[in-house]
């Protein structure tokens, strides 16, 4: 009979004498520069073309400003942007919806559009031999899209039915209270038109918008995949000849972000709250940020953080908290955010506010910020692996004025971070004296323990 000599697990993983060590990781490797063009067109159009050979696709990421520059409270735009978002996919004067569907689909292909307060975004991809249909069809629905009346009211109704939806959702509810309380009646708080205004847009209006808004100038065609870069960029500028005129606008400044009391938003009958602290922070330019990612990593960016381990896996109060960089144009925002019982809404309030305050005053230890610094290169190194995640970086990239260098020299950056600098970072971002935000709740409820608890205005 044969003896086996296989080892368990365990077995290889430990010596007679304990766990064997993990060894020392090893130098952080260079990202390696793809071959790239980045130019901008006669029309104002910035392209960015990128080999990305791993697959024979093509991937194609447009992001157009299309702010509402109206000024008044009382503006459609959010309204008819959306309906334009929802209908440009119905057709244009030479194709029908369906022809557009199936020129798309025999080269593998698919595009998608969406709006939100700063800009319009155009998702696609085709085989790499239907990078020119990809292209044509994009032209043609950018210059001459027919939101028919037909089409329109359908996807109006659609739309409205979605809305209506999504409005009693207590995440989306919290988001639009956040949105008013951080930026008053600034248009970035319009993230979401009412139902209301959605039925009221007219096929005229939204005609009226594509032509005055929908331009190349100060906008970024993102195309990544099997490709050589400068016959892309020839590629675009002969389709997309016919979007050659006008200059896109973009979101003025966001007003200051100022510290204050949390809003208790009244939510009757809810049996959960909505905890949504902000503060103000500092964007990808700034030489602070790197620490701050870690900062924040640490204190709720990632499931080994803090909140996670107070707020779900010590008091039992949450499923998910999590603390996050928001990032525009013009700058970033930190927002922490949980949900809880209502019964739990002070406490939990108690312990965010208590680990905002020991990460300024008890900065993280070394192991901490190994490991959050471990997590967030990881992250980034996979977010670049696909083309689709390249495109979508690049394209994000570009927005904020900068190169797909700076993705690739971030890991580096993070790298270099010392640990005196995430507590530097912290005690300067993560004061809860900083922080301002909203608690959607039953007031009757939770309205005792947050009075008794302070810091909040209740209604």
């Amino acid at each position: 009979m044969t003896t086996s000599t296989r080892r368990s697990a365990d077995e290889i993983g430990s010596t007679p004498t304990g766990p064997r060590p993990l060894p020392a990781l090893g130098p952080q490797r260079a990202v390696p520069a793809p071959e790239e063009v980045d130019t901008v067109l006669d029309s104002g159009l910035r392209v960015i073309a990128v080999r990305r050979a791993e697959v024979p696709m093509v991937e194609l990421r447009l992001r157009v400003p299309f702010a509402d520059q109206s000024g008044r409270d009382d503006s459609d735009h959010a309204a008819v942007a959306e309906v334009l978002a929802t209908t440009i996919l119905s057709g244009t004067a030479s194709r029908s919806r369906v022809a557009v569907d199936d020129e798309l689909a025999g080269v593998g292909g698919e595009i998608g559009f969406s709006v939100d307060p700063e800009r319009l975004s155009v998702s696609g991809h085709a085989l790499a031999d239907g990078t020119d249909t990809l292209l044509e069809v994009l032209a043609d629905l950018l210059v001459a899209a027919a939101h028919p009346e037909d089409e329109l009211a359908r996807e109006r109704d659609r739309l409205v039915e979605r809305i209506e939806l999504a409005s009693a959702q207590p995440s989306v509810i919290a988001r639009r209270a956040l949105q008013e309380r951080r930026y008053g009646d600034h248009p970035v708080t319009r993230e979401m038109p009412r139902p209301e205004e959605v039925t009221a847009v007219t096929a005229d209006a939204v005609r009226a918008l594509q032509d005055s808004a929908l331009r190349p100038g100060g906008s970024v065609l993102v195309l990544v995949g099997d490709l050589d870069p400068a016959d892309a960029v020839g590629r675009v500028e002969r389709a997309l000849s016919a979007w050659s005129t006008g200059r896109a606008v973009g979101l003025d400044a966001l007003p200051p972000l100022t510290a204050g009391d949390l809003l208790l938003v009244d939510r009757p009958g809810s049996v959960q709250s909505q905890l949504r602290l902000s503060a103000p922070a500092v964007g990808r330019t700034d030489p602070r940020y790197p620490a701050l990612q870690l900062a924040n990593l640490t204190l709720g960016g990632y499931f080994s953080s803090r909140l996670v381990e107070n707020l779900r896996e010590d008091k039992g109060y949450t499923y998910h908290a999590s603390s996050s960089l928001e990032l525009d144009p013009h700058g970033a925002v930190l927002t922490v955010e949980t949900d809880v019982a209502s019964e739990v809404t002070a406490p939990a309030l108690l312990e965010a506010r208590y680990e905002l305050g020991r990460l300024a005053v008890v900065p993280p230890s070394a192991d901490e910020v190994e490991s959050a610094r471990r997590y967030l290169v990881g992250s980034l190194l996979i977010s670049m692996t696909t083309q689709a995640g390249y495109a979508s970086t690049v394209a994000a990239l570009a927005a904020q004025g900068l190169s797909s260098s700076w993705v690739r020299e971030h890991p580096a950056r993070i790298e270099a971070v010392t640990v005196d600098e995430v507590a530097a970072a912290a005690a300067e971002f993560f004061a809860p004296t900083g922080f301002t935000g909203v608690v959607v709740a039953d007031a009757g409820r939770a309205g005792p323990g947050l009075r008794a608890l302070g810091g909040v205005e209740l209604p």
